[in-house]
């Protein structure tokens, strides 16, 4: 069997092949009591007309997806 890092360059291969690359995503850990605070004091802080505003427009537009679920 291939030493670990040869087998994430051949899986990363493969998926190049099929047109995919790998992305690596940073975000604050929700585990942290600073983050968990920063969050709740921006949550205090949400327009709720503009949220509202913004999950209309999420809800209007989702109607146009004629995409079947339950074949994906």
């Amino acid at each position: 069997m291939p030493a670990p890092a040869e087998r994430m360059r051949m899986m990363r291969e493969r998926r190049r092949k099929r047109g995919l690359r790998e992305l690596r995503l940073a975000v604050p850990d929700p585990r942290l009591r600073s983050v968990r605070k920063r969050v709740a004091a921006q949550a205090v802080r949400i327009d709720q007309g503009a949220e509202d505003e913004a999950l209309s427009w999420i809800e209007a537009v989702s109607e146009f997806d004629t995409r079947d679920p339950s074949k994906q």
